[in-house]
This record gives structure tokens, C-alpha cells and sequence, in this order.
């Protein structure tokens, strides 16, 4: 009966986790004799794109202490606010793939990307 148990509790952790399963083959990149194995595409998207949104924000921040630099701070500002659009979009585009490839899937957990 535990086992019986057991089963059914693992059939609803898949039903609660939309993204169980769904993101894709993973993309393999050789380096030598390294291999960089990148899962979870759309995070690492997020993920890349946060630290895009930090550099550019952060160097254009810095670049107003110089009034040579303010043409520069203020592109750097423009492309940060660009990349904090581009943050939604990435969630939107995960969103409606996952849609399509888990129909009929009661709940969805929330993942802020």
C-alpha cells in the first residue's frame, strides 16, 4: 500500500510541476576537453540577461561622474531599460511553449525568471 502511495504522490508532483520534463534536450557545447551542458534554456536567458541589465546599468551609473561620459551613461541607461522589457518577454515565450506542450495540466508553478 506504501508503494501504491508513493507512486500516486509522484503522479501529482508531475501534474503540479508544468516544467517537469518539458525544457527541451539539453544544448552540449565542447570546449577542449570540456563540455558546457546548458539546461533550462529560458533561466539561463533570464539569467544573461539579468547581468546584462547589471553591467549596463551599473558602468552607465558610474560613467555620470564624468561629464564626458554622460552620452555613454545615458545609452548604457537606454539599453538597460530595453533589457528589463526583454525580461517579460522571455517569461511570455516560456509561458506559451509550455502551454502548448503540457494541455490539460491543472496547476502551474510560478517561476519568476
Amino acid at each position: 500500500m506504501s508503494q501504491d502511495t508513493s507512486n500516486q504522490a509522484e503522479g501529482a508532483e508531475d501534474q503540479q510541476d508544468p516544467d517537469a520534463g518539458h525544457e527541451g534536450q539539453p544544448i552540449t557545447l565542447t570546449l577542449g576537453n570540456q563540455e558546457l551542458v546548458l539546461r533550462q534554456r529560458y533561466e539561463l536567458l533570464s539569467i544573461i540577461n539579468d547581468i546584462g541589465i547589471f553591467v549596463f546599468f551599473t558602468v552607465g551609473s558610474i560613467a555620470f561622474y564624468w561629464h564626458e561620459l554622460f552620452n555613454v551613461g545615458v545609452t548604457l541607461f537606454v539599453i538597460g531599460s530595453v533589457q528589463l522589457g526583454i525580461r517579460p518577454l522571455i517569461r511570455l515565450t516560456r509561458r506559451i511553449r509550455l502551454r502548448s506542450l503540457t494541455r490539460g495540466t491543472p496547476n502551474e508553478v510560478a517561476r519568476d525568471f
